[in-house]
């Protein structure tokens, strides 16, 4: 294997894969459920569609494999997954490749929407992108909990920001798990790992299932919420010393 490349960061904020319109907003009138008739054929025909060629892409191009998805049947209920965030195109995907035939939502960034060609088509295939006003936030958590409710899996990465082929999990809060937490769902941690392929240069993606882990009721609401991020960070963290190689190296800026 060659060399990594080298990536220099000020924070675990920074940003290495940004869109044309990194700063979009949604409009007022977005709709994160659409029920007419025509945006539902467009949703599982895409929806099909991405699975059919991402079952032959992941597996092609990022060499994935997974280990333990049968867990998540452990949830017929439907869960939260939880995945570190390092593909920016293999993570649209791999959650739906592992929860198959169950069906996904996922939530995003609204910039995700800019991306060319696929940014048009993100919301047929389940995502759920997070709004920046009161009204909007509103209406957000009610298509979390909506979708929820019709059993299906919410993928969440809470760390926010893709760095590709990263082998840590960085730091991130606990605001995300409210939603389990005060729904009373499941949760899952889904870990991509890197493996050295002999004679290749990119490394295998080998993604790790853990969980569930239930809410503790007993608990307050913070309490629960806390427990289940230190749950999944831990399972996360764990599991991320699976990898073997490094194929970019992230380097803390001097000084920073």
């Amino acid at each position: 294997m060659r060399a990594p490349r080298e990536r220099y960061y000020s924070s675990y904020t920074d940003d290495f894969v940004t869109t044309r319109d990194q700063d979009l907003r949604l409009p007022e009138d977005y709709e994160w459920i659409r029920r007419d008739a025509r945006s539902r054929v467009l949703s599982a025909l895409s929806y099909g569609t991405a699975l059919l060629l991402s079952s032959f892409g992941c597996r092609l191009f990022l060499h994935v494999r997974f280990k333990n998805r049968a867990a998540l049947k452990k949830a017929p209920d439907g869960a939260f997954i939880y995945g570190n965030h390092t593909q920016p195109g293999g993570d649209v995907f791999q959650p739906a490749l592992a929860s198959f035939p169950r069906r996904i939502y996922t939530v995003v960034s609204p910039a995700n929407l800019a991306i060319p060609v696929i940014g048009r088509i993100l919301p047929y295939l389940g995502a759920l992108p997070i709004p920046d006003t009161l009204s909007g936030m509103k209406k957000f958590n009610e298509a979390v909990a909506a979708r929820s409710a019709e059993k299906k899996n919410i993928v969440i990465y809470p760390e926010a920001h893709v760095w590709e082929y990263y082998t840590g999990i960085r730091p991130f809060a606990d605001s995300s798990f409210t939603f389990p937490a005060r729904l009373g769902k499941p949760v899952f941690a889904m870990t991509v790992t890197y493996k050295r392929r002999r004679f290749r240069k990119k490394p295998a993606a080998v993604i790790y299932t853990d969980g569930p882990f239930y809410p503790d009721t007993e608990l307050p609401l913070r309490e629960r919420t806390k427990a289940l991020h230190d749950a999944v960070y831990d399972a996360m963290t764990a599991r991320s010393r699976e990898s073997d190689c490094e194929y970019i190296v992230y380097r803390k800026k001097a000084g920073d």
